[in-house]
């Protein structure tokens, strides 16, 4: 079992050349998603992690021995750090063998152990009877395993992800998803993903650091960060939609709600008792929050009606994307989906007035943004 002291902690702070001000941690046996657009710095920080880029000024730390601590001179070597690092482009021996690129990772062990080692990991990650093989006669979902055979021969205290699954066919990928979930315990390592798919990190990370710039804007669980983000711009690095401005008319302690005047409309908010009355506040909600009226289901003070037309209906197999247009605040538009079957039973389409419900428990009010974009 993994124990609370082979986490990784990692401090990186810089001016030049690439913007860093990030602080995280990463317990053994978790997944940790960097997510960010490009140039917000995540396969710098995973290269600082290896010991193969030094930043001006950090710590860090894995299983309790320090690898970098730029303030004591400790800088320990990226051969000394046991890191497992899986590139993009998974960079193995094209003239080696599966087990021969397996091995090259075990020259910690005596020579006349290496291939039996190396037949074990190929045979953790569904490679039997595909030793012989070199990289150009295995697929991408092949290739990506024996990287991370490769990686895990290291005996590693942490393992670097870096976009492991971009050059993959959709099936393989799912596929990967499943394996590396069912491993990630199995490992006892903290594993460090990036990425830059925001469903893959929600999938597969316990948790999840938003960067921009370099900076680590906020972490937490997926599904907490991605239906409460912790500003207009986490928001829109995520890419959420549904994101607006509103007036704070009164705080209801007792109910748990705070009212909020949106064009003219009222909606009632999560309680946040920290925006003064009268002040202009972000808010957002998740489309999953979003549903077709439903006057007989009704909790009053629980859900708030919106009524607009709908200005873009698209049925994707079991799923039809709507766009409203909210007929009391000219150019907002609420954007959500629901199941086909729902859509078509309602006859919703272009060019429809509908009433929708936001339910309250996912209207979050946003703090105004501490980074400045």
């Amino acid at each position: 079992m993994p124990k609370a002291n082979d986490a990784l902690h990692v401090e990186l702070r810089q001016a030049t050349p690439i913007a860093l001000d990030v602080r995280f941690s990463c317990p053994a046996g978790q997944i940790l998603a960097l997510v960010g657009p490009s140039g917000s710095g995540k396969s710098t920080i995973l290269r600082s992690i290896a010991g193969i880029y030094t930043p001006a000024t950090g710590k860090i730390s894995c299983a309790g021995e320090d690898w970098l601590d730029t303030a004591r001179g400790v800088n320990v070597r990226a051969r000394l750090r046991s890191v497992g690092f899986v590139f993009q482009s998974y960079a193995l021996f094209p003239h080696l063998s599966a087990l021969h690129n397996v091995m090259e990772a075990l020259s910690h062990i005596p020579a006349n152990e290496r291939a039996s080692r190396a037949r074990a990991y190929l045979a953790r990650t569904h490679l039997e009877g595909l030793e012989d093989r070199r990289p150009d006669e295995l697929s991408g979902g092949q290739q990506q395993r024996v990287a991370v055979a490769r990686a895990m021969a290291r005996d590693p205290r942490v393992l670097l992800l870096d976009e492991p699954f971009s050059a993959v066919d959709q099936v393989t990928r799912e596929r990967l998803y499943e394996e590396l979930v069912a491993q990630r315990r199995e490992l006892s390592v903290p594993v460090i993903l990036v990425t830059h798919a925001l469903d893959e990190a929600a999938m597969l990370a316990d948790r999840m650091c938003v960067l921009y710039r370099g900076r680590t804007l906020q972490i937490g669980a997926p599904y907490d960060v991605m239906t409460k983000p912790a500003g207009v711009l986490v928001a829109g690095v995520l890419g959420l939609k549904n994101v607006f401005t509103a007036d704070v008319l009164q705080h209801d302690a007792e109910k748990g709600l705070t009212r909020l005047k949106w064009g003219g409309a009222m909606l009632d908010a999560r309680l946040n008792a920290t925006c003064a009355i009268g002040s202009r506040v972000d808010w957002f909600v998740p489309p999953s929050h979003i549903v077709l009226h439903r006057p007989e289901q009704r909790q009053r003070g629980l859900e708030s009606e919106v009524e607009g037309v709908i200005v873009r209906c698209v049925a994707l197999r079991e799923t039809t994307n709507i766009q409203l247009a909210v007929s009391t605040l000219p150019g907002a538009i609420l954007s959500f989906s629901i199941p086909t079957r729902i859509a078509q039973s309602n006859g919703l389409e272009t060019g429809l007035a509908i009433t929708v419900s936001l339910l309250a428990d996912g209207i979050h009010i946003m703090p105004p943004d501490a980074v400045g974009a």
